[in-house]
């Protein structure tokens, strides 16, 4: 006889999985920080990205620092939003140790880029020079890059109502910050998201064409085109595109 589950029994699922002890260690520290700001706005001023103070006065931390604070309640829900809807499954995917190296990379670089964006000679970069950054949007967008790089027709819903495949979005995504980060009246944060993209997709692609890792890979194809041969089976190509793994 067959068996059927009690009628109370459900199961339903949302998002990406469960979410991490890494994810939950970055969010926590990100909601931690909000709250902080609201009792301490002094906290702000000393741990925002602002890159006169970096400049002048070597305040390094700020690189990163600034990626864990927020300017109000949707820029940090949206943002730890983001990072566990496409951050969950790149962890799940590269491991617990790389997906936070790739986190802080990607944010410290991002906060690098800016400050080095606020030093051209230009009205847009100059407002930059000066303002207060924060937020963890550099590095929420290197995982978007990354995301789109393994997961290039997947679906991406564009204002929660338009459904575009993630490799368009970040297409988009990118042209928007990179108009918006030389027009007169932007720049200050669309500079970092244009950095976390730029930095994000470098450190995919200097991991890929590192040296070891090649001649691992080379060694590898040697050793099993050699087993190959002796039971005549034939050795497809290469297939040069982001499907492989990059680490």
């Amino acid at each position: 006889m067959r068996r059927y589950p009690p009628a109370h029994v459900s199961s339903f699922s949302f998002g990406p999985g469960p979410v991490s002890p890494a994810l939950k260690a970055l969010i926590g520290a990100n909601v931690v920080l909000f709250v902080v700001q609201f009792f301490a706005p002094i906290v702000t001023d000393l741990l925002g990205l602002r890159p006169i103070f970096v400049v002048r006065t070597f305040w390094v931390w700020q690189l990163a620092t600034y990626m864990f604070l927020h300017g109000g309640i949707f820029h940090i829900v949206f943002n730890m939003l983001a990072l566990w809807m496409f951050g969950a499954e790149l962890e799940r995917i590269w491991g617990t140790r790389y997906f936070l190296k790739f986190y802080f990379v990607t944010g410290v670089g991002a906060g690098l880029l800016t400050v080095i964006f606020s030093l051209l000679p230009f009205g847009f970069a100059q407002q930059v020079y000066v303002s207060n950054i924060i937020g963890a949007s550099g590095a929420i967008y290197g995982l978007l890059l990354a995301y789109a790089l393994y997961f290039p027709d997947r679906p991406i819903y564009m204002y929660m109502v338009f459904p575009i495949p993630a490799k368009i979005f970040v297409a988009i995504m990118g042209a928007i910050a990179f108009f918006s980060s030389i027009g007169e009246s932007g720049g200050t944060a669309n500079a970092t998201h244009l950095g976390g993209l730029a930095v994000g997709y470098l450190f995919l692609k200097s991991a890929r064409m590192h040296p070891l890792s090649e001649l691992k890979y080379r060694y590898l194809k040697w050793k099993i085109n050699r087993v190959r041969k002796k039971f005549d089976v034939y050795s497809g190509g290469r297939a040069d595109d982001w499907d492989h793994k990059v680490h």
